[in-house]
């Protein structure tokens, strides 16, 4: 099939294909997730689902996985149909899966989160070093020396993530189903991963891959299945596809880059609104997280932080919203120092973050859309002794206008929205607290191409009213998009800083993967 065919909807070749979804519809309360939708799962290869955050990917693994039964279609596992009435049904057929928001239980270690609901018993006795053994075979597999005994809370979420893939990796899979997988991993674990993920083919198992890193896709994919408004848009081999066709396929036309907004930035005394000097973060053990870190940040500034992971980037937003009182430097918001103020003295003051763990840090769970939206503002529709609702959700309303989150409801519980929506509820939970620098960590996680140029293009808006945006990323081509200028991190230390009209791919990695701690940055022709 071509990529300008339009989609068959006839049943594939049974012996090439280990499950076939024929038809899903999928209906909630007021909408329609899944509309007769065909996907096919290949044996021994890797079968990318790919669509805009909200376009029923997620609905069509948890029907898959067990999780959700389907209104109407059926799925054939070997060319029977099945009825998986729960995860534990599909686990038993061969189906696993990795959740993109993590399903981990902090307070128990690595092994325990592996073997929990199955645990390995003799005579009524969990058989913990056996476990552990089991444990550390599957951390071998992915090139990780973690501690099978380590506490799962005290890990990195990059770490969490590797225990999620070893989780699904301890089943007898024919079918895994990764939603994001490298979302938070390094580089290093993302090659790590793609050499589990060759290993498994070769063996058989068919791959489901979900992620909206679209390079990455088209680098290990073999088919690739594109939804859009809970239909199915497109289907080809991954050979014959290219970024175009596929974001063509997503969100129905092109996607154009990030304009860049005409200068806004006031670079004078008056304009500068953070000052960080000599910022030093101590390491229990001896050495420094971060050391002598000391920068400016204008009003109508964006200022972008690149660096690999570990090189100290969230731990500065951190020490910004005085989570580590050890801390030593000194840091002024408009020209008045910071002493050790609480994080609620530092928001009033005009600092906000937006996390980048959005689903543990940033959002309530259980709170409609609306409460997450004014939950860090409270006090500002307080009068005498009740709440002035009628002002609240004015101000809910005009703020879901203006960042367009697609919210049927504004009562309906935050889960009912998508990821790249989700994370506009945080933006805009930040916005109300009318800060003067809004930190953003890592803002285009998990979400679509689609969604990317939305936030990027939220942030030209922000800084063109004269908001101070500091945004931190992982992702080398997010360099080129909107920053003014851009400050390179690297074990803890500022070793590159380029204005935006001469910074190079070259210059960022060499910046970022500088083994060598040296006096001087590396600048632009240095």
């Amino acid at each position: 099939m071509k990529p300008s065919d339009p989609v068959e909807r006839t049943s594939p070749n049974v012996s090439d294909v280990v499950v076939f979804a024929e038809k899903i519809t999928k209906r909630y309360p007021g909408t329609l997730a899944l509309d007769e939708v065909d996907f096919t799962v290949h044996k021994g290869a890797v079968n990318v689902l790919i669509g805009e955050n909200g376009a029923g990917k997620s609905t069509l693994m948890k029907v898959l996985a067990g999780v959700e039964q389907p209104t109407s279609g059926r799925i054939l596992l070997d060319g029977v149909p099945m009825e998986f009435k729960s995860t534990r049904e599909a686990a038993g057929a061969g189906i696993g899966i990795i959740f993109q928001e993590l399903e981990l239980f902090p307070n128990l270690n690595i092994s325990e989160n592996i073997f929990i609901g199955r645990e390995i018993t003799r005579a009524g006795v969990v058989q913990h070093a056996e476990q552990e053994k089991i444990t550390r075979e599957l951390l071998d597999r992915l090139e990780q020396p973690l501690d099978p005994a380590a506490l799962v809370r005290d890990l990195r979420i990059g770490q969490q993530q590797i225990v999620e893939i070893a989780k699904a990796l301890s089943h007898n899979v024919r079918v895994l189903i990764m939603d994001e997988p490298t979302s938070a991993l390094t580089a290093a674990e993302t090659e790590a991963l793609f050499r589990i993920i060759v290993d498994l083919k070769i063996h058989g198992v068919g791959i489901i891959y979900i992620s909206h890193k679209i390079e990455e896709l088209l680098t290990i994919g073999d088919y690739v299945t594109v939804l859009r408004d809970g239909k199915l848009a497109a289907t080809a081999p991954a050979s014959s596809v290219n970024v175009a066709w596929i974001i063509q396929k997503m969100v129905g036309h092109s996607v154009s880059a990030p304009r860049r907004r005409t200068e806004t930035l006031t670079a004078g005394v008056d304009g500068l609104v953070l000052e960080v000097k000599d910022l030093c973060l101590p390491r229990a053990g001896g050495g420094f997280t971060l050391e002598n870190i000391s920068f400016k940040l204008h009003r109508g500034e964006i200022l972008a932080i690149f660096g690999l992971m570990g090189a100290g980037r969230t731990e500065l937003f951190e020490c910004l919203m005085g989570l580590h009182p050890e801390a030593t430097g000194e840091i002024q918001i408009s020209n008045r120092t910071i002493r050790p103020e609480t994080i609620r003295e530092r928001i009033d003051l005009g600092l906000m973050l937006v996390p980048e763990d959005r689903q543990r840090l940033g959002l309530v769970q259980k709170l409609s859309v609306a409460h997450n939206i004014t939950l860090a503002s409270l006090r500002r529709f307080v009068t005498a002794f009740w709440l002035d609702e009628h002002r609240e959700m004015e101000s809910i309303a005009k703020l879901i206008r203006d960042l367009a989150i697609k919210a049927r409801n504004p009562q309906n519980p935050i889960t009912s929205l998508s990821g790249g929506n989700q994370q506009k509820v945080v933006l805009a939970k930040s916005l109300l607290t009318e800060p003067q620098v809004l930190l953003l960590d890592e803002p285009t996680r998990g979400i679509d191409v689609g969604a990317k140029s939305e936030i990027f293009e939220i942030m030209n808006r922000l800084a063109e009213q004269g908001l101070a945006v500091l945004f931190v990323s992982s992702e080398l081509q997010e360099m080129f998009t909107v920053p003014d200028r851009i400050l390179v991190f690297s074990k803890g230390k500022i070793t590159g800083e380029f204005p935006h009209d001469a910074v190079t791919e070259e210059a960022l990695v060499l910046a970022a993967g500088a083994r060598k701690q040296t006096d001087h940055l590396i600048r632009p022709n240095a």
